[in-house]
């Protein structure tokens, strides 16, 4: 008899559910037209720990009084919630001890730092049950009840694509038969004092212009808010369901720089051969490859990386298509992978590549298209997730679109004709 491993190895892990919240939108759909469209919600924040008002700019997410709760917590609870409605999901028609929860790994409750400056609390919340990195993870599971495996993994910028990773091989291995994986992060004090310090945010008069990857003038990110999750599931499971579906993973690798923690390597050797090893591992070619959303930062060592490593593997690269979300929804840290991973789905979906805004001046190193200012209609079958993390974390995901008839998502277009 065979392991459990290898009796679902041909078994494809697909996305059956996703949801989605950041400044742009609440909701798969707002956030998705939002990033179609190219609309921000940038601006100048208020005073917060170490930083004056008027010095910091950032994309924030309004979920109203949190009575001194961490904000990721609501909204991990509001994308897990919209994930699970999205893939028509009973939980008490399965077997909850064979659901995994996977959540990227945060900051942890650090409002006692205040307490210990004598500064009042800022609500009812007790600070060290919501402490821990994984206290997200434990809190959504608690709440759905899952048994299954629990997952957090903290990656820097990685962790969000990671979590997702990590539930596809426990999909693959056997121990589950559904995982719901993604994530979420909200600014904080102390990452947005330590950014500052390192010099990597961007500055502009502009906030709403201010984060211009792959532009020769860009000089930094700008922070944001918000999460995605997924619920993923074997093929054979989803057509027990009779659920439609977005996209097979096809294949997903991590790889590590080993340079520098947070330097990267401007010749992308690592990041070429993490690349092309996922191509290869999903069956396809460079050729087959439509769209990459890039981690795409726009400070001036990443997206050159970046920029080079694509290059090295697909050439002069003029056929695929190339955006950054972060123009947009700002840099989520930890919820980014997960986050973007979303916006390639929903994008596969609909035939849709998305744009990078704030581009008015390529980079000349920029050999590929990244569709500045106006996303492009184009029904790509095979798109490419990148992960490029401070310590080295490099994760890529390669996303196969759902052709199936009776499972798969109509084109917009398509549906307009039936109608």
């Amino acid at each position: 008899m065979g392991t459990a491993s290898s009796q679902h190895e041909n078994d494809p892990v697909v996305i059956t559910g996703i949801g989605m919240i950041a400044a742009v939108g609440r909701g798969r759909e707002q956030v998705w037209e939002a990033v179609r469209h190219g609309r921000t919600q940038f601006g100048w924040l208020g005073p917060m720990r170490g930083i004056e008002a008027g010095e910091f700019m950032g994309a924030e997410v309004d979920m109203g009084d949190l009575n001194g709760r961490l904000k990721i917590l609501p909204m991990c609870s509001f994308a897990a919630a919209e994930a699970l409605r999205d893939a028509n999901l009973d939980l008490d028609s399965v077997d909850r001890n064979r659901v995994a929860c996977a959540v990227n790994a945060h900051m942890g409750d650090t409002t006692w730092i205040d307490e210990q400056a004598g500064k009042p609390a800022a609500g009812d919340a007790i600070w060290w049950q919501q402490w821990l990195p994984n206290s997200a993870c434990c809190l959504l599971a608690n709440e759905y009840g899952l048994g299954g495996p629990r997952l957090a993994h903290s990656t820097a910028c990685a962790s969000g694509l990671i979590s997702v990773q990590q539930a596809v091989r426990n999909l693959r291995d056997g121990t589950c038969d559904l995982a719901l994986a993604g994530g979420a992060d909200a600014i904080d004090p102390l990452f947005a004092a330590g950014f500052r310090n390192m010099k990597v945010l961007a500055s502009h008069e502009s906030p709403q212009r201010a984060c211009r990857p792959y532009d020769r003038n860009r000089n930094g990110f700008v922070m944001g808010e918000g999460g995605a999750f997924f619920v993923l599931e074997r093929l054979s499971h989803a057509v027990r369901r009779d659920v439609r579906i977005y996209a097979e993973i096809a294949a997903s690798h991590t790889l590590s720089a080993a340079q520098h923690v947070t330097a990267v390597d401007a010749e992308s050797d690592a990041l070429s051969y993490l690349i092309n090893r996922t191509i290869k591992s999903a069956g396809l070619t460079t050729s087959d490859i439509g769209y990459i959303n890039s981690h795409g930062t726009g400070t001036v060592q990443n997206d050159l990386a970046e920029m080079r490593a694509i290059r090295e593997v697909f050439g002069c690269a003029g056929d695929v298509c190339v955006s950054a979300n972060k123009s947009i929804l700002g840099h989520l840290v930890n919820a980014a992978g997960c986050v973007e991973l979303a916006l390639t789905a929903m994008g596969l979906r609909d035939g849709f590549a998305p744009p990078t805004m704030n581009v008015s001046d390529p980079d000349p190193e920029c050999s590929f298209d990244c569709l500045p200012q106006f996303g492009r209609s184009s029904k790509y079958q095979h798109a490419l997730k990148i992960s490029v993390a401070f310590g080295g974390h490099l994760v890529a995901m390669a996303l196969t679109r759902w052709n199936d008839a009776s499972t798969a998502y109509r084109y917009p277009d398509d549906q307009r004709r039936a109608a």
